[in-house]
Order: structure tokens, then sequence, then C-alpha cells
């Protein structure tokens, strides 16, 4: 029997609700057995330049996520050995010293964020993958929300950011992959087709 833990990419534009669809996920299933791994964990650590060279970064650029790691620790996590996730400070664009020990067994993981698919190594490793569809405007107005409230940022860099970064490399790197995913979500209801094949698959595999 094959009791290996099975693993879900969950991407989709900043502000599609990917954290959201994973809380729902894990809130109404079992919290003790689905674990969640953000993408944003394995930003690299910029501690090595300046506080105003950090910010220059482009964060929506591939470059700026460490695969080799996040592919790493995917594996460990497969194998069902401990694992410490990295911690990202996104105010100050470094990695905390302490990391999320992860020692516990999960049947499901979780792996959330706008690339969680954009890697191919890690992209053929997952067991199954979903790209959530959210229009842009509804998108960019929960962007301005979230980091106007958790990082720290003015409304004009945010929408600066969003118009010069976020949206270019969204359309370059992000939005290829919903050809690429095996579940399209676009409301996390009960009328939606692939919401509930999500839901449907999980519960599935928590109940065998």
């Amino acid at each position: 029997m094959n009791n290996k833990p099975y693993i879900i990419g969950i991407t989709g534009g900043s502000g599609s609700g990917k954290s959201f669809l994973c809380k729902k996920i894990v809130n109404e299933i079992n919290k003790n057995k689905i674990l969640t791994i953000m993408v944003d964990s394995y930003y690299k650590d910029l501690s090595n330049i300046s506080f105003q060279e950090r910010e220059k970064n482009n964060f929506d650029h591939p470059s700026s996520i460490e695969f080799d790691l996040l592919y790493k620790h995917l594996l460990k996590l497969k194998q069902k050995e401990t694992t410490d996730i990295p911690i990202y400070n996104y105010k100050t664009h470094t990695r905390d010293k302490e990391t999320n020990t992860i020692n516990k067994k999960y049947p499901i993981i979780l792996l959330e964020g706008i690339f969680a698919l954009h890697n191919n190594k890690i992209r053929h490793f997952l067991d199954n993958s979903v790209f959530i569809d959210i229009p842009n405007k509804l998108r960019q107005e929960r962007r301005l929300i979230r980091d106007k409230k958790n990082r720290a940022r003015t409304v004009e860099s945010i929408k600066n950011q969003y118009k010069n970064m976020v949206m270019p490399m969204y359309e370059k790197y992000v939005k290829p992959m919903k050809k690429k995913s095996n579940i399209i979500i676009k409301k996390f209801e009960k009328n939606d087709n692939g919401y509930v094949k999500l839901m449907n698959q999980i519960k599935k595999i928590i109940n065998d």
C-alpha cells in the first residue's frame, strides 16, 4: 500500500485566493491531516545586500525563488522525513534564523504559490495541480488590501509594483500554467466543478 503523502500544487495570480483556498480545505476536511507549504517561504535570502537594494528586487520573477531547496524539501516530505521549512520575513526580505520543523506525517500536502507549478522538476513531481482563475480586477484589489495591511506598503508603491511587475510576470510565467493544470477553479463554492472535484479527491484520499 502506498502511504506516501499526496502533494497538490495550487497556483494562480497574486490575490487569486491560494492561501484562502488552502485554509478552507484544512478547516473543512481535517486540519491534522493536511500540511500547507508556501512557495513564498523559499524566497531567496537577501540579507547580503542593503535594504534599498532588496526593495528593487522583482519578487514576481521566478529567479527570486530557491527552487532547488524547495524540491529537496518536497522529496524529504514525500519520504516522510523531518524537514526544516524556511520562514521568510516580507518586511525585511530576509529569512528568519528559526525554521518551521515538520516532523509529523501528513497524507495530504498543499504546495501553494504563484510559482507552485513553474519549475518543471517540481511540477512533474506533484501528484496533482490546481489553477485558480480569478479576474485581474479582483486580484488587484485583494493585493492592495493585503500589502497595505500586512507588509507595511504605501498604496502608490503597491499599485506601481502591480502594474510594472506583478501583471507582466503573471502574463509571462503564471497564466501559462493554467494549461498545465489538471483542475481549474473559479469559485470556492459547491457549484464550481473544479472546486468540487478537488474537495472530493482530497476527501477520498483522507478516507482511504
